[in-house]
């Protein structure tokens, strides 16, 4: 038995300023922070008689809110560097703007790369694979990782068991501060309920 909540970073500073997320290490900002608050508040409540592991991501915006929600649980957060964003290479510290005029490709499967330097969807998810593996064979029954909208959705896709080449017709994706719950039973099935539900950010 295993349960495991993801949960996508809230809003931060790039939601807002047209600026590309990836590598770039942005804050939250002060709504995100709130959004992370009631994160923390709803999820405490609902499972007050669990004891967590959680990771995070280490840049700002996905530590910033695990921070936040690790003070309703009491427990400390293990910092992954699988966990990071896509990156994005060139792109990393530039605009929204600059990205579409500047990409050096579309992408139209998930070995293709915006630019020669940053990251293919293949690339994700052999960066996060081990930490996957980690997971699953780990003893701990009740899991917080905390990450980012790349992220967790090529990690939704493995936990359902998913080729890597399902990556190239399909996708996982949530929405900033949405809550996943994953699941894997006695029996062997796994499920991922409510998949990225904002109910929790309000």
């Amino acid at each position: 038995m295993k349960n495991i909540i993801a949960i996508q970073h809230t809003q931060s500073v790039q939601h807002t300023n047209g600026m590309i997320g990836s590598w770039t290490d942005w804050d939250l900002t002060e709504k995100g922070k709130i959004q992370a608050e009631n994160i923390g508040k709803k999820l405490s409540s609902e499972y007050e008689d669990k004891k967590f592991v959680m990771y995070s991501s280490p840049l700002k915006r996905s530590l910033q809110t695990a921070e936040i929600v690790s003070k309703y649980f009491d427990v400390e957060i293990n910092f992954d560097d699988s966990l990071k964003e896509r990156n994005l290479g060139l792109a990393v510290g530039k605009s929204v703007d600059w990205f579409r005029e500047n990409m050096q490709r579309q992408e139209h499967t998930i070995d293709d790369r915006f630019f020669d330097d940053g990251e293919s969807r293949r690339d994700l998810w052999n960066r996060l694979l081990p930490f996957y593996d980690k997971i699953l064979n780990s003893k701990d029954e009740n899991i917080i990782i905390v990450s980012h909208g790349d992220t967790l959705s090529v990690f939704n896709a493995m936990w359902l068991e998913l080729d890597v080449e399902f990556l190239n017709t399909g996708n996982l994706h949530g929405s900033a501060g949405g809550v996943s719950f994953l699941h894997l039973k006695t029996d062997g099935k796994r499920t991922i309920s409510g998949l990225s539900d904002t109910y929790y950010k309000r």
